[in-house]
């Protein structure tokens, strides 16, 4: 049943506010490291910089490039907390401004690392106390690391402000999105149809990507030379990228979850959860950030001049990858879609 509640304009979200300090917090640090010259985790400071574009921007001016983005968004965030009725002039500029440094911190910064500390972390925390793998943790997680996942934070929270904002001043409920006239691609039903074939090819990709990698672990040197097999042997980097195959395929298990019934209601072998509704924000937050993750990722690898090389061009250890450019979209479609066939009544404009 649809109503027509009228949602009031001035009832903004805590999205703004978090965003404006998260966001004004690194750019005050970004003034600091233009001021000293120092801290800034990108650049000649970022060891791993090659797979990054910031490696196109000079070093002096990133700093302040970095403080005058991050302000200027803290500002435009502080704006969308506050009641208004811009021109649309206005309104078209600080959301164009909004969603592009969004775009930005939550893409362009983060590039592969987050995806591949992401795939590595179960094995980094179970292994730790054992030893394995052998590695010095303060390499892994750097500065540059942390500050790839501080952007990737702020450009979600200021992507929310601005979805937030985009609604309201359109007249829509600034939580659920619905501004009373009938869309019918976003019914449940219709969701359900297009969402289904968003979460199989969002599953099928990383399972190729999977097969590759089982593939080195058991000695077949899928589209790589034989030497280059030998050498990973020898150095234990097959089983490191078997533990990602294995993580790239409990994804894709958990993303057919998006459009079954178990992904709705937990399985019977639960114990004590056997039965109980699966909470939306359980799936569709991990599904996000992972989608996310992707397609840092994606335009990271695409772009970087080394990624050719390591797989001597186009051939089987290539290709899972060449589809990464499919795999965000496509997970973050379909995880919308569960949203839409599960988010019922919205409590704050009472549609649904």
């Amino acid at each position: 049943m649809t109503t027509t509640t009228i949602v009031p304009t001035h009832r903004a979200g805590r999205a703004a506010p978090l965003a404006a300090g998260w966001l004004g917090l690194w750019g005050v640090l970004a003034l600091v490291a233009t001021v000293t010259g120092t801290g800034y985790p990108f650049g000649v400071d970022d060891p791993d910089g090659d797979a990054n574009l910031l490696r196109l921007i000079p070093d002096p001016v990133g700093p302040p490039l970095f403080a005058a983005l991050l302000l200027t968004a803290a500002v435009a965030a502080l704006a969308m907390n506050e009641p208004a009725h811009p021109s649309r002039p206005l309104r078209a500029l600080l959301l164009g401004y909004g969603w592009t440094v969004a775009f930005v911190l939550a893409v362009v910064v983060p590039d592969a690392r987050v995806l591949i500390i992401l795939g590595y972390a179960p094995m980094l925390l179970l292994g730790a106390p054992f030893g394995w793998p052998p590695v010095d943790y303060a390499d892994v997680f750097t500065w540059a690391l942390f500050a790839r996942a501080a952007a990737m934070a702020g450009g979600v929270l200021l992507a929310l402000a601005v979805l937030g904002w985009q609604r309201r001043t359109a007249g829509a409920c600034p939580g659920c999105g619905r501004d009373g006239a009938d869309h019918g691609w976003t019914t449940p039903a219709a969701a359900a149809r297009w969402g289904r074939w968003a979460a199989y090819v969002a599953a099928a990709i990383p399972t190729l990507y999977a097969l590759t990698r089982f593939a080195w672990a058991a000695g077949i040197p899928l589209g790589i030379p034989r030497s280059f097999l030998d050498e990973m042997q020898e150095s234990g980097l097959v089983w490191a990228g078997a533990g990602l195959g294995a993580f790239a395929v409990v994804g894709a298990i958990l993303t057919l979850g998006l459009v079954q019934r178990w992904g709705e209601r937990f399985p019977r072998w639960m114990v004590g959860l056997a039965g109980r509704r699966v909470p939306v924000l359980l799936a569709v937050v991990p599904a996000a950030l992972v989608s996310l993750a992707v397609t840092a990722a994606t335009l990271g690898l695409v772009t970087n001049p080394e990624f050719w090389h390591l797989t001597g061009g186009f051939s089987m250890a290539s290709a899972p990858m060449l589809l990464w450019p499919f795999w965000g979209p496509a997970l973050a479609a379909a995880t919308y879609a569960y949203q839409l066939r599960r988010r019922g009544v919205c409590r704050r404009c009472d549609r649904g």
